[in-house]
């Protein structure tokens, strides 16, 4: 296994050109034992394929290794922590005046489809804020390999949007909550599809590809130079998972959102959209809060249950996000389809991260 750490002095300098103007101070003092710890663990494999671990503090670096081959330039397949990305970017849609708003309804911007299939009127009222909350009305569940919309039925088709706007309508069985029993009046059930959705319909609003407007809105203005997104079989940005970054731009998107959509004084996304995509919009079937595509998890912070919002993906993938504690923390991991990978990433903050801050 290889490491690679850098100095804070040499962290600093390579960092003041793409963070926030604090990331030229002196980083924040960390306890070593507890990071030390962090380090034996994964040197001896008590914690698994971590890649990296990024911890910035009011702006400023304050702890950064790679592990397992990586370093600062390895882009990170985050899987499903690309599900927030998209919410992001439909939210520097409805700022820039690409789409109205969240109550945008889907159908109406694929034309083509309605016109060519019968669509049930209860599936045309489908709310862009139904697809960020995963609590369309679509038969949908990626939990549930037998459900008609399970994200692995999709992959296999040559059409994916065709696959998902044909959905049928859900349906809830004796013991299933409705959605007018469920926290915030929203039946959740994790789909792809409906990421998958969002990124189709902000390429129709925009008129531009998925990646060039990640670019144009997002990725330039943050300084971030090289990503990876990839592309359904016809050709459609893939909003619900697969993008590749490197673990300080990864990091840069939490600072954003730790900001409320700002950018060294530039507002990238409404300071309304942030606050209303880091608030429980619905619940999961883990007890989670969920927002617009971020994870509102349960975890342990001192000493209480504490909501800690987050973007995560397949693997453990992680950028967490703690405005209280003026704090973003990367943890990337290779350690995908294993049962592991989630509660080991979360472990790294609350055990080792959290412990280091003085």
């Amino acid at each position: 296994m290889r490491r690679t750490a850098l100095s804070f002095p040499a962290l600093i300098l390579s960092l003041a050109t793409c963070l926030p103007l604090a990331a030229v101070a002196a980083p924040a003092r960390l306890d070593p034992a507890p990071l030390a710890a962090l380090e034996a663990a994964i040197a001896k494999e008590d914690i698994k394929q971590v890649t990296s671990v990024l911890l910035l503090v009011d702006g400023t670096v304050a702890y950064e290794h790679y592990f397992n081959g990586a370093d600062a330039q390895t882009l990170n397949d985050v899987r499903s922590a690309s599900k927030s990305v998209t919410a992001l970017l439909v939210g520097a849609a409805i700022g820039d005046g690409h789409l109205p708003g969240v109550q945008a309804r889907v159908y109406d911007y694929f034309p083509e489809f309605t016109a060519q299939h019968t669509v049930d009127p209860r599936l045309l009222g489908t709310t862009v804020e139904d697809l960020l909350t995963m609590s369309s009305l679509w038969e949908c569940d990626d939990q549930n390999q037998f459900s008609s919309g399970n994200e692995e039925r999709m992959y296999v088709t040559e059409r994916w949007l065709d696959f998902a706007l044909s959905l049928p309508v859900k349906g809830f069985a004796p013991w299933m909550t409705r959605p007018e029993d469920s926290p915030h009046g929203r039946a959740h059930a994790y789909c792809t599809a409906n990421s998958f959705v969002l990124g189709a319909v902000v390429e129709r609003a925009t008129k531009m590809p998925l990646a060039d407007y990640a670019a144009q809105a997002l990725e330039r203005p943050l300084g971030i130079a090289n990503s990876h997104w990839n592309r359904s079989p016809e050709g459609i940005g893939m909003g619900g998972g697969g993008t590749r970054y490197r673990s300080r731009d990864l990091a840069r998107l939490g600072e954003l959102v730790l900001d409320r959509g700002r950018w060294q004084g530039k507002q990238l996304v409404p300071a309304a959209y942030v606050a209303a995509m880091i608030r429980p919009q619905a619940q999961t079937d883990d007890g989670s809060d969920y927002g617009y595509q971020w994870w509102g998890l349960k975890l342990p912070v001192d000493g209480k249950e504490t909501t800690v919002w987050a973007m995560s993906g397949n693997g453990g993938n992680y950028v967490f996000v703690m405005p209280e504690k003026k704090l973003v923390a990367v943890v990337t991991s290779r350690a995908y389809n294993r049962n592991y990978a989630h509660p080991q990433s979360r472990r790294v903050l609350t055990e080792f991260l959290l412990p280091a801050l003085r």
